[in-house]
């Protein structure tokens, strides 16, 4: 089969080539895929990959071949799935409790736009607690993970200020109920929650403006830059607050269960993945580089013929 492997080169980070089709194990489905979405975080291991590592965590397609031990879709169906790996291929073997099926009104674009941003804003509102009438400070959101957040936190009833430089995604970030600002300086705090993914300068900022014994949840670096911390700076503003680290595959939910929750939602209007460019998936490398440039806004999505 064909697949997408890395090649180490910045301006070419992936080519096409041959490698054997994948031999499912028992607790996997056999999956044709259709639509894939590549992620900003990919990009970056990109650079440096793995030997023999190939990249893909988010498709949508076809269970071709049912899983042996009898989990997961017993027959030929569409899903939306999340592999750790290869999933930028002809087909990948998935464990079926990475599976979701996906119903008729919910296209395979939006499907494979869903899994790592869309799991990632799940499970980062599941730490921030209940957030009806909190107050909730959103930086770095420009990409799918801080779209999926105001979306799903406004709507549950929380005063989101969202941060991001970007004007065009400002305004349909305001759309969808939050107050936006396009520097973390600009934030008028103080907050309960801060959901921080820039690091760098952004991550002390923030922190500054998060209440008395609020909590500011760590989930990315987009920056690459570290951050600085001064113990005494707590004591001006967010005394007794909280830093959590985040990391969305650390969770007490199954992926199926919440990747059958995102396609749920979509389903009945609730969330509306945002895709900013579909392309043929001999389009990939430079998809990735405009990527990786910020020259996309939304998901990437990548069709297979």
């Amino acid at each position: 089969m064909k697949a997408l492997i890395p090649t180490g080169d910045p301006a070419e980070p992936v080519v096409l080539a041959d490698v054997p089709e994948p031999t499912p194990r028992p607790h996997e489905a056999l999956v044709k895929v259709e639509a894939f979405s590549v992620n900003r975080g990919e990009t970056f291991k990109l650079e440096k990959p793995v030997p023999g590592e190939r990249p893909g965590k988010d498709i949508a397609g076809l269970v071709v071949q049912p899983a042996a031990d009898g989990s997961g879709p017993s027959g030929i169906a569409r899903v939306v799935g999340h592999p750790m790996a290869g999933g930028w291929a002809e087909y990948v073997a998935v464990p079926t409790d990475a599976l979701a099926v996906l119903p008729d009104g919910v296209s395979v674009l939006e499907g494979a736009a869903l899994p790592l941003a869309g799991l990632t804003a799940l499970r980062l509102l599941r730490v921030a607690g209940p957030v009806p009438g909190r107050r909730l400070l959103l930086t770095g959101a420009s990409g799918g993970v801080g779209h999926y957040v105001t979306e799903l936190a406004a709507a549950a009833g929380a005063q989101v200020t969202a941060v991001t430089r970007d004007a065009e995604r400002g305004a349909r970030l305001a759309e969808l109920g939050a107050e936006v600002v396009h520097d973390v300086a600009d934030a008028r705090g103080p907050y309960d929650v801060v959901l921080e993914s820039t690091g760098g300068r952004a991550l002390p900022l923030a922190l500054a403006r998060l209440a008395r014994r609020g909590t500011l949840v760590w989930f990315g670096q987009a920056s690459r830059t570290p951050a600085t911390l001064d113990f005494f700076d707590f004591f001006k503003g967010p005394e007794s607050a909280v830093i959590r680290h985040f990391h969305y595959l650390d969770a007490d939910s199954r992926l199926d269960d919440d990747l059958a929750a995102l396609v749920r939602l979509t389903q009945q209007g609730r969330l509306h993945p945002e895709i900013g460019r579909v392309r043929d998936w001999a389009d990939t490398a430079t998809t990735l580089t405009d990527l990786r440039d910020r020259r996309i806004r939304g998901k990437a999505v990548l069709t297979l013929p």
